[in-house]
């Protein structure tokens, strides 16, 4: 099997391309421009410049490649920059846009398609966890917005797809919540955290296994996957991080309004149900501990 990865400079890209490696698929991994040191670390099998809200480039590439499999890890990702009225054209670009012009390809060439959401495109509201097939959205920002819409391209275009939402993903390649946390703790004894809003951390390296399995099934729809370990809020997910690293922090709770700093308004409740991936025949992905155990561990953070 021959996979296009999108996004491949990202954290989900990249442990999405070195799984497929590392099982023998024929793997092609493709960003905006190329990095030589992410390059020299990847285990993927070619590398492609592609810029994917170019649909002539979309075209040629595809075409020349003729992947079995493409998995969408291209996206904006930044939640507040996407506010800003002056970056919206090109968040829509990215998010909307591009996702248009790969899934019409891959309705030409037959192949699947892995489209990356997320927990963003729900209202945020009550304590239920969102079901994968639940039509109740309500998006709180632009962003969330956007990729709603590349959802809707996705399952309107095509038949074999997979829609994945996630939530506060965490990797070995670039930047994340654990990582801000550590770097606070280098020069202050004291970090605010919000309290108020809950959900489940997702590491992309268990999230890409899964992802590579559903690329060996036909069992295709919308699901949900964070790891395991029951629901908690970023305030929890702070104090363990420091737990495990054996940093000394004083981690003080607030509400979102006390802390006041996000441009973009936030979900309160990310809470997501994952039942359907044991129903389908997926593995869940491990407890979020573990997760953090091993990430830390792979970054050199790891105390206890």
């Amino acid at each position: 099997m021959t996979v296009l990865v999108t996004g491949v400079g990202g954290q989900l890209g990249f442990d999405v391309v070195n799984e497929l490696a590392r099982r023998g698929c024929e793997t092609v991994g493709s960003d905006v421009r190329r990095e030589d040191e992410l390059v020299r670390r990847a285990a993927w099998d070619r590398y492609v410049e592609l810029d994917v809200t170019d649909p002539g480039a979309v075209d040629r590439t595809l075409s020349a490649i003729r992947p079995d499999a493409i998995v969408h890890c291209a996206a904006w990702t930044d939640v507040d920059r996407a506010e800003d009225e002056s970056n919206r054209e090109q968040v829509r670009k990215i998010n909307v846009d591009a996702t248009g012009f790969l899934t019409d390809k891959a309705k030409n060439l037959g192949c699947k398609f892995v489209y990356i959401s997320t927990d963003y495109v729900f209202s945020g509201e009550g304590t239920t966890p969102w079901k994968p097939d639940e039509t109740d959205f309500r998006p709180l920002n632009y962003y969330a917005e956007t990729k709603l819409e590349g959802e809707r391209i996705v399952s309107s275009r095509l038949e074999k797809f997979f829609v994945v939402r996630i939530a506060w993903a965490f990797g070995l390649n670039g930047k994340n919540f654990i990582r801000t946390m550590l770097n606070l703790a280098k020069t202050r004894d004291t970090v605010r955290v919000v309290a108020d809003q809950v959900g489940t951390p997702t590491y992309t390296a268990d999230l890409s296994v899964l992802l590579c399995d559903m690329l060996e099934t036909d069992r295709y729809g919308f699901y949900h996957a964070t790891n395991e370990g029951g629901f908690i809020s970023w305030y929890d997910l702070a104090c363990e991080v420091f737990r495990q690293a054996g940093i000394d922090m004083n981690v003080i709770p607030v509400t979102t309004a006390e802390y006041g700093m996000n441009v973009a308004r936030r979900p309160f409740n990310s809470r997501l149900d994952k039942s359907k991936l044991k129903e389908k025949g997926f593995a869940p992905l491990p407890d979020w501990k573990n997760a953090v155990t091993r990430y830390l561990k792979e970054i050199g953070a790891l105390k206890v």
